[in-house]
């Protein structure tokens, strides 16, 4: 059954266990798109990018691209120059065996930061994987580009007969800006270079950039978007009705990896939705966003189930963005804990709103909503909670 990257027409993939990782589970996966697919990226901020986001970048700008190979277990950062050597090595291996150009096997790692990439097993592996590529192959390649991830991720969605598909991994590690997340989505219209870019900023960015795990910002973070041109011979073009539909079902998978991201963050038992609105432009408000939802404060009493307005506003107030005390509001849920930058006394005299912010707060998810002002600013940032299991998992990650 076609899942995921291979819901669309015009590609195959494929995921088996190559030996990189200790517990012998999936670490190898290839995705492959029709001759003629176009490919567009989206990577890191971090200065101290992977070799793969750097061999990716440059091939992506050069306006190549048509597969992708992903190892998970090394995430090929950290090591230098021998680290670009290699995801050079390992791809171009992958390349002459489907009879591609070089240029055209995009690199993609995932694990331990600062462990070379084990280069003899995925080249000796290649063969096999190659030979598993699949239109059913969605849910293999899924597998096996998981690290501490729980379960798989994927999505679909269709539109005036264009198909989107998607798979993405990543649980730590994760603020906005990308993050420890490599996400993979695929479609069947045809799209040319810069339209398959416009898409990938316009529909992509934005969503994967407003999740937050722990505020750590990858050196891997990697959201490649194909298009196989399967579905019919017109290109899909800026302001017709097929590009609005296409747009939709992006955003539509794109949502649906997201919420799939930060409901398996790592020790995660709460999503938090960070709303902010009034703010002076969209930049401010996502500022504020992420500095309430990346707070270890806030993040620590989301865990204990503590609706402690102070945590918020002094989140708010440290952002930067210039605020009016007078104007900022807050709620937990539907309970307003917050009246124009006070905190009402009756609060802490049993006037209901703890108990309902904190019945609130019980939920498996709930949203902090903070009204800094009457401006046209808004933003909506997805986190987590931090909790005694995330400390557990990072703490024991090389080990």
């Amino acid at each position: 059954m076609s899942t995921g990257v291979t819901y669309p027409r015009g590609f195959r993939a494929a995921g088996i266990a190559a030996g990189l990782k200790p517990s012998g589970r999936p670490d190898l996966a290839l995705l492959i798109g029709e001759p003629g697919t176009t490919t567009a990226g989206l990577f890191t901020t971090n200065a101290m990018a992977a070799a793969p986001v750097v061999l990716g970048r440059e091939r992506l700008e050069r306006g190549r691209g048509r597969a992708v190979l992903v190892n998970s277990g090394q995430a090929n950062a950290g090591t230098g120059a021998r680290g670009i050597e290699d995801a050079a090595v390992t791809s171009g291996a992958a390349a002459e065996l489907l009879r591609l150009d070089p240029l055209d096997v995009l690199p993609c790692s995932t694990g331990v930061i600062g462990e070379p990439l084990h280069v003899t097993p995925i080249v000796e592996a290649l063969p096999r994987l190659i030979g598993a590529l699949g239109e059913d192959g969605g849910e293999a390649f899924e597998r096996a580009i998981l690290t501490t991830d729980t379960v798989p991720k994927s999505a679909t969605a269709t539109a005036a007969g264009i198909r989107v598909g998607g798979a993405a991994k990543g649980v730590g590690m994760i603020s906005p800006n990308l993050a420890t997340m490599l996400t993979f989505v695929t479609t069947d219209a045809r799209l040319d270079v810069e339209a398959a870019r416009t898409l990938a900023r316009s529909e992509l960015a934005p969503r994967f950039n407003d999740l937050s795990v722990d505020g750590c910002t990858s050196t891997n973070d990697t959201v490649l978007l194909f298009a196989s041109g399967a579905a019919g011979e017109d290109a899909v073009r800026p302001g017709t009705a097929a590009w609005s539909q296409l747009a939709g079902a992006l955003g539509e998978v794109a949502d649906a990896l997201v919420a799939q991201l930060i409901r398996d963050a790592e020790g995660g038992t709460h999503v938090m939705i960070v709303q902010i609105d009034g703010a002076a432009d969209d930049v401010a408000a996502r500022v504020l966003a992420r500095a309430v939802v990346d707070s270890p404060l806030v993040k620590t009493a989301a865990f204990g189930g503590d609706p402690n307005p102070g945590r918020v506003l002094q989140a708010v107030g440290a952002a930067g963005p210039a605020l009016d005390p007078a104007c900022v509001d807050v709620w937990i849920g539907e309970a307003k804990l917050v009246d124009g930058g006070t905190i009402p006394p009756t609060y802490f005299t049993g006037d209901g709103r703890e108990a309902a912010a904190r019945a609130a707060m019980a939920a498996d998810e709930f949203t902090i909503r903070v009204r800094v002002g009457d401006g046209p600013g808004t933003s909506r940032t997805f986190g987590c909670d931090l909790s005694y299991e995330y400390v557990r998992i990072n703490g024991e990650y090389t080990t």
